[in-house]
């Protein structure tokens, strides 16, 4: 086992979308028509996205889930490799389109997505199992774009190997208690918090960012960095993946907090969930 292997790896195991972003003045209402500018294409998916952040954040990432086996997926697969990406574990979907999400976005730069899971609701228990070499070493990073019995086997798998998971409890759907308690660590945002409790669901370790008031561990608060936002998609994930590679590095609660609002402050900065490759 080499010196990379040991010091753990990011596992990401979650959605791929590809993202048409419209631009408008403002959002429609129910039974609105409002025009926009032309369709743009970009990159996305929560797990996409946090698998690229952490990657860029300096950890060996890993990212497991499921493409179409069309031209979306393919140049998404070379997306992922452009970033540095371990994409061993995707696996092409037939006959199944790659999710779509499609991103309004406003005068405010405030953003409504509606998603099409395509091939990321094809993710089966099957891939889970081939997460079996995780370790202590590792992080299994999860959102919540895939079926809920897949990510709660894949929670219960890892953290049953000592694995650290780390669960982005978005978008927001229950989990039973039992499958919370084994996780290392829930981040939610203030809404998300608000349907967990309102559950009466409990975590003992609960991170909650809080837009631009920064973000809450437990007692621990980071004020968040004051910047000019362009587009606010992916600002969450851009934190999840930040946080998750500072941690499997080893840092601190605090320091890996700072890491993570910094990469999501540099996300807002530009159009789309995911910077260009080459972007520095």
């Amino acid at each position: 086992m080499d010196n990379a292997r040991k010091a753990g790896r990011v596992v990401v195991l979650g959605s791929a979308s590809q993202d048409l972003y419209m631009e408008m003045e403002r959002h429609p209402t129910t039974g609105e028509t409002v025009m926009s500018g032309d369709i743009v294409q970009r990159f996305g998916g929560k797990g996409g996205n946090q698998a690229v952040a952490a990657a860029r954040a300096g950890a060996e990432t890993l990212f497991v889930g499921r493409l179409g086996d069309d031209a979306p997926g393919r140049t998404y697969l070379d997306r992922l490799v452009g970033h540095g990406v371990d994409v061993t574990r995707v696996v092409f979907e037939p006959d199944v389109p790659t999710g779509t999400a499609l991103i309004m976005l406003n005068a405010e730069r405030d953003n409504m997505i509606v998603v099409a899971p395509g091939a990321n609701h094809h993710v089966n228990e099957g891939q889970v199992a081939a997460l079996q070499d995780l370790g202590p070493a590792d992080v299994l990073l999860m959102p919540m774009e895939l079926p809920l019995d897949v990510t709660a086997a894949a929670i219960m798998a890892a953290a049953g190997q000592g694995t650290r998971v780390i669960l982005n409890l978005a978008p927001y759907a229950p989990l039973s208690q039992e499958v919370l308690d084994a996780c290392f660590l829930i981040i939610v945002n203030e809404k998300e918090n608000e349907l967990m409790e309102g559950d009466g669901l409990r975590a003992p370790e609960v991170l909650v960012t809080l837009g631009t008031d920064g973000s809450r561990w437990n007692q621990l608060v980071v004020p968040a960095q004051q910047v000019d936002a362009v587009d606010t998609t992916g600002a969450g994930d851009a934190y999840c993946g930040a946080l998750a590679a500072a941690l499997v590095a080893g840092t601190d609660r605090r320091e890996a907090m700072v890491a993570a609002t910094a990469s999501s402050a540099a996300t807002v900065q530009h159009l789309g969930a995911q910077p260009d490759p080459k972007w520095d």
